[in-house]
């Protein structure tokens, strides 16, 4: 190995080193900012779980979700309560409600993470760049951030599921376009307060240029509230993909809380069949719920009065 090599090898063993010590500093941090609240821990707890759920859900359903089951007897089992062979009970079709509920932690886990850090990504990079030119660029991003304000979610996403067809990925889409307005304007608003800020001014007299102003010294100073909204914004996706579903526009092909919901609806069983309704509704206010409280542990960060209270 020639002493180039040598050195290419060396720098990159330190690169990894370094990126490695980052990557452990970030979670320790993150760590420390959820333990040092209660709820935080307790909804830390429940996504986390609900995270292994999905990721095991081929491992741990006990039968296929979409295979209509006959009870020991021979007999269809359709429409049966909980008990042990069907700890969740059945559906109108004899289809395992748990097995439906592990498959459908996977979609709902799927679309809420990947919708909330998508809009979060979108609404905080609009934010910062309308915060710190202000002027016209602020005018527009601005204006067009009202402009989907003004665009209620439902009709929104049926008008692109009429014309795209019905699949998560267009019920993804549909929920960034929408969710990330509200912290688009949070983020301006802090990095319109920042940018005033002395090592903002000496950044920029050392030569700094504007993005490294924006992304090195500006956005390390709101990681605390863009976690905040990242949060709100995976609930929000939560909720989004289970009303949406619940409607009928959700994927056929994928199974989703919303989505039993919806098939619990049209069987006509609403009334009767309180396990096949309990059991999605129980779980996306636990889903929702835990973020909610993990958002708790955030806001502190970023508004130290309410640990006052």
């Amino acid at each position: 190995m020639t002493v180039e090599q040598t050195h290419a090898v060396a720098e990159a063993e330190t690169g990894i080193g370094r990126l490695w010590r980052g990557l452990r500093h970030v979670a320790a941090s993150q760590y420390r900012i959820i333990n040092s609240n209660g709820l935080g821990r307790i909804g830390a707890v429940i996504v986390l779980f609900f995270a292994v759920i999905a990721i095991l859900a081929p491992l741990i359903a006990p039968h296929d979700p979409w295979e209509s089951l006959r009870d020991s007897a021979g007999k269809i089992a359709s429409m049966r309560p909980p008990s042990l062979d069907f700890p969740m009970g059945t559906t109108f079709l004899a289809r395992d409600i748990l097995s439906q509920m592990i498959w459908a932690t996977q979609t709902t886990m799927l679309i809420g993470l990947v919708s909330g850090l998508i809009s979060i990504l979108l609404g905080a990079n609009i934010g910062l760049y309308a915060g710190y030119y202000g002027g016209k660029v602020d005018e527009v991003l601005m204006r067009f951030t009202d402009i989907i304000y003004g665009m209620p979610f439902l009709p929104f996403i049926i008008v692109l599921i009429a014309l795209f067809g019905r699949s998560k990925w267009f019920v993804m889409l549909a929920i960034v376009l929408i969710v990330w307005r509200t912290s688009a304007r949070v983020v301006r608003a802090q990095t319109m307060a920042l940018k005033q800020r002395q090592f903002v001014t000496a950044a920029r007299a050392r030569g700094c240029g504007d993005l490294r102003i924006i992304y090195r010294h500006i956005m390390p100073n709101i990681a605390p509230l863009l976690l905040l909204y990242t949060a709100f914004n995976i609930a929000w996706s939560v909720i989004a993909e289970a009303g949406a579903s619940f409607l009928g526009f959700g994927d056929p092909d994928q199974l989703s809380w919303g989505g039993m919901l919806y098939e619990m609806w049209i069987s006509g069983q609403s009334r009767t069949a309180w396990w096949w309704f309990s059991a999605p509704s129980i779980a996306i206010v636990l889903l929702v719920s835990a973020l909610v409280f993990v958002s708790r542990a955030y806001e502190e960060v970023a508004n130290p009065r309410l640990r006052q209270r």
